[in-house]
């Protein structure tokens, strides 16, 4: 089945990356949070895995484009397109990590501007909303 995602960070215009259709291992109409999740992350580390990590035998220099560059530098992760770890993602670890991380609020999740505050709220897929999925940054600070 095919959904929109749109992943985007508090506080800024423009969408980190703007929508995208992913492709996930499911046919149903109906699916938990947890579940979607999971699917989710296992289509991106497959999508991962699957590209060539092959050494350039030249190094060539590779920039971003003017008008992506702020939104690079802006998320505070700017790549060049190279790839320096060579180690798979481990699909069991990722997954448990993205649950982890949604219990710790570390981001939120909307479908058509409705909040998905439980892993086990169920979503009706077949109403091809698009899912937003906004980064929560945390206010670092101390008291004197």
């Amino acid at each position: 089945m095919e959904i929109k995602v749109t992943v985007k960070q508090l506080g800024k215009k423009h969408p980190v990356l703007s929508e995208q259709n992913i492709e996930i291992a499911y046919d149903e109409a109906n699916i938990t949070l947890e579940n979607l999740l999971k699917l989710i992350v296992q289509q991106q580390v497959y999508e991962f895995n699957t590209k060539s990590f092959e050494r350039e035998d030249e190094d060539y220099t590779k920039i971003p484009q003017d008008n992506y560059l702020n939104l690079l530098t802006d998320t505070g992760k700017v790549g060049f397109g190279s790839i320096y770890n060579l180690k798979k993602a481990d699909l069991q670890k990722a997954q448990e990590n993205a649950i982890q991380a949604f219990e710790d609020g570390m981001f939120a999740v909307f479908y058509n501007d409705e909040q998905l505050e439980s892993l086990t709220q169920t979503i009706d897929l077949g109403l091809k909303h698009t899912f937003t999925f906004i980064r929560l940054a945390f206010l670092a600070g101390s008291y004197w």
